[in-house]
């Protein structure tokens, strides 16, 4: 009976969580198209040695917090190695706001085979990209 109790208090919560995630994500798939598929493509695999894979790629999931920054902020400048592989590009600055990032975000890391538990929220983008 504890456990129906305590169901029936958290699923409202869950769904609210799961509804704001699909949200954000609808919103970052639109942002995708617009801003990142000309580089990464339609299913995020990028292009060897030029635009990193975004679709099950380690060091997206390693650095997801630089991850972040690089895409409010202005990319990442210099070699970095994704599933083993060197790429020598630059990521320009999109001039995205901190809800376009999140949204962004929570696409990229719950598609094309990613798949993240948390939700990346407007406010975490903005902590982490706080001028000092």
């Amino acid at each position: 009976m504890k456990f129906l109790s305590l169901y029936i208090l958290l699923f409202p919560i869950f769904l609210n969580s799961q509804s704001k995630l699909e949200s954000s994500m609808e919103n970052g798939k639109s942002i995708y198209n617009d801003f990142c598929l000309r580089c990464h493509l339609s299913e995020g695999e990028g292009v060897e040695g030029i635009y990193p894979p975004l679709a099950k790629s380690d060091y997206l999931f390693k650095n997801i917090k630089q991850s972040i920054i690089a895409v409010k902020q202005g990319g990442i400048d210099g070699d970095i190695i994704v599933n083993g592989k060197k790429y020598e590009g630059y990521m320009e600055n999109m001039g995205l706001y901190s809800d376009e990032v999140a949204d962004v975000m929570n696409y990229i890391l719950n598609s094309w085979g990613n798949n993240y538990n948390k939700i990346i929220t407007e406010e975490y983008v903005d902590e982490l990209t706080k001028k000092k």
